[in-house]
C-alpha cells in the first residue's frame, strides 16, 4: 500500500490561537502543520478518546451477550476469599 492510500484529507476550522501555537510548534520543531496535528490527535486518541473507544466496545459486547452478571462476580469472589474454590 503506498503512503498516499495511509491518510485522507480532512477540512476543519481551528481558532487562530490554537493555530499560531501549531504553527510556532511547527517551525520550531522543523515539522509541518500537518505533523503536530496527527501528533495532537493520536495523543487525544490515546487519553480521553481511548475511553470514548472502549465504552462503545463495551456496549457491543453487552448487545451481543458477552458480560458478566455482577452479582455472579461478587459471589465468585466471596467463595475465592472464602477459601471454597478449588
Amino acid at each position: 500500500m503506498s503512503k498516499a492510500n495511509m491518510s485522507e484529507s480532512v477540512t476543519l476550522r481551528v481558532p487562530a490561537d490554537v493555530l499560531a501555537d501549531i504553527e510556532a510548534i511547527a517551525e520550531a520543531t522543523e515539522r509541518s502543520r500537518s505533523y503536530v496535528i496527527v501528533r495532537a490527535l493520536r495523543t487525544y486518541l490515546m487519553n480521553e478518546g481511548s475511553d470514548i473507544l472502549a465504552a462503545i466496545k463495551g456496549r457491543e459486547q453487552i448487545a451481543a451477550g458477552e458480560y458478566e452478571d455482577m452479582d455472579d462476580v461478587i459471589a465468585d469472589m466471596d467463595r475465592i476469599i472464602a477459601g471454597k474454590v478449588a
